[in-house]
């Protein structure tokens, strides 16, 4: 397996890309990368672009030419939070922020290019490592009294190692049995919550710090978050026979799990939700 850290690849270069594959000749690309500051892509537009849709554009032109699986993952900023019941693959995306125009940019390109592809879209990834919101409020806990955390967007969160499993798991089954099953799958751990429950799940049953509920009026950022991002993952379940555990299940399996392995990589969980004040 060769792991490619951004210091050994430039998403952003579409040159670089074609070199690297060029140079690897992989029989399966799994691309886990992404901008996913989704403040900052709305002035960073062109950077986010890039590396979200140009990218996998360019991973999906050479696998269709060479004949390479690959298994791309992408997000719910997709949608733009309208709806009240989990999202299907079949509902119509309409992203909010450059973050979720950018990622449904790059589905569209690995779409469009006729390549053996399975996307997986996800949700509000977190683990021990980069910076996510589970670490952000780990830092914050230790130091405040008061945590002020939004209540009113509501997803599911999902812990990058179970991601990680899933996905040796069906890489372990075989190139063949995935190509038979290419296409769009929602894959998500079971159950939703909110930022401030997510918040007050990780902090746990102490006296402080007090985390308190407020609305995203009151914590304002630069691009705009779907209020609603649940996926159905019914779709991958029928297909593939796996299935997430619920999202507290998770968090607790990663709270009491081993630190990760320290790497080179620099990681950012996609994407970091506002963790409020």
């Amino acid at each position: 397996m060769i792991s490619l850290d951004r210091a050994a690849l430039d998403l952003s270069d579409p040159d670089a890309v074609r070199a690297a594959l060029r140079a690897h000749a992989p029989d399966l690309v799994v691309n886990a990368a992404a901008y996913t500051d989704v403040d900052r892509a709305e002035t960073d537009r062109e950077r986010a672009f890039a590396v979200n849709a140009m990218a996998p554009g360019v991973l999906a032109e050479h696998a269709r030419a060479a004949g390479t699986l690959l298994v791309h993952w992408s997000t719910d900023y997709v949608f733009d939070g309208d709806q009240r019941t989990p999202y299907a693959e079949s509902a119509i995306p309409r992203p909010l922020n450059a973050y979720g125009a950018s990622k449904l940019a790059g589905e569209a390109a690995i779409r469009d290019s006729g390549a053996a592809a399975l996307i997986f879209r996800t949700s509000w990834v977190y683990g021990l490592r980069g910076r996510n919101f589970l670490l952000t409020i780990r830092r914050l806990a230790a130091t405040r009294d008061e945590l002020r955390i939004v209540a009113d967007q509501a997803g599911t969160p999902n812990w990058c190692r179970e991601l990680a499993r899933v996905t040796a798991t069906l890489i372990a089954r075989g190139l063949p049995y995935l190509r038979e099953r290419c296409g769009l799958y929602h894959l998500s751990a079971r159950g939703a919550t909110t930022w401030f429950d997510f918040a007050r799940a990780i902090v746990g049953d102490v006296p402080r710090p007090r985390v308190v509920p407020i609305t995203t009026a009151e914590y304002p950022t630069p691009a705009r978050r779907p209020v609603y991002g649940v996926l159905d993952s019914a779709l991958f379940e029928r297909t593939f026979g796996l299935a997430l555990p619920d999202w507290r299940r998770s968090l607790a399996d990663c709270m009491n799990s081993p630190a990760e392995p320290p790497g080179d990589a620099q990681v950012a969980c996609p994407p970091s939700g506002p963790p409020g004040r």
